[in-house]
């Protein structure tokens, strides 16, 4: 399994680049890992949907897809994609400390 170094922190990540192991996640690895995506900020519409997918995953075991984001989030599919340019939903799970939903390329 591949290795990315984040504030210091060896951690390990999947093919995909997203975290292996949930516990590895704070908010300050989330905060580096969007700064390395090119989201400089993460503002509180940021913080609703990763919280809103940590939430989703922790009870359901998988992240959720754009579909269900924009209908059950409260943020529509135009400002998702503000927020997590180039593909919200799959860019949102890695931020989150989370696997890339089912059904995302």
């Amino acid at each position: 399994m591949a290795t990315v170094t984040i504030l210091g922190k060896e951690l390990a990540v999947d093919a995909d680049g997203n975290l292996a192991n949930l516990s590895d996640w704070n908010e300050d690895i989330a905060r580096e890992m969007a700064a390395q995506d090119g989201i400089p900020n993460l503002t509180s519409q940021h913080w609703a949907i990763l919280n809103y997918m940590r939430k989703v995953f922790e009870k359901e075991g998988s992240a959720p897809s754009i579909r269900r984001l924009t209908k059950e989030s409260g943020v529509d599919t135009k400002t998702l994609y503000q927020l997590f340019p180039k593909g919200p939903a799959k860019r949102a799970a890695k931020i989150a400390g989370l696997p890339k939903p089912v059904g995302c390329i």
